[in-house]
């Protein structure tokens, strides 16, 4: 499985966002590339635990968050296009610094080698293992730079 916790992985991914331009078109969605970016780095942000978080699991989420869990980790499958973002990581400011948001994003990616957020609760998953964490964040990354072609 693929996993945050895989070094080539990270380094692939670190590429990846390095590559990304302003001239970058979504290929479905509905942000620009630096909408993207900035919603990458403030949803990393939350799984590191860097800033201040409340976690807690939703309603819907401790209905249905174990199955959805399970269908987003059992595989290698890529997420699907279009998948709802929390009201929390929707971002529809304009005029972003895509390059100073790559540099964050590229930090936070290095950083998941020494990962220790222990408090993390995923808000429709719910409680996590390591091994779910890895598959999800390399996932929820990966979705994101396909969707711009990357």
């Amino acid at each position: 499985m693929k996993t945050i916790f895989d070094e080539s992985l990270r380094n692939e991914l670190i590429e990846r966002i390095q590559s990304i331009q302003e001239e970058n078109i979504a290929q479905w969605g509905k942000m620009n590339v630096s909408q993207m970016a900035k919603h990458c780095t403030k949803w990393n942000d939350w799984v590191l635990g860097n800033g201040n978080h409340t976690y807690k699991q939703d309603l819907l989420g401790k209905i249905f968050g174990k199955w959805g869990l399970k269908s987003n980790t059992k595989d290698d499958r890529p997420m699907g296009k279009n998948m709802p973002s929390g009201k929390a990581f929707t971002i529809k400011e304009n005029g972003l610094d895509l390059e100073n948001l790559k540099e964050n994003w590229v930090s936070q990616i290095a950083s998941y080698a020494h990962y220790s957020n222990d408090a993390f609760i995923h808000d429709f998953f719910g409680q996590m293992t390591l091994e779910e964490i890895g598959i999800f964040v390399y996932k929820h990354n990966d979705h994101h730079l396909r969707q711009f072609g990357l």
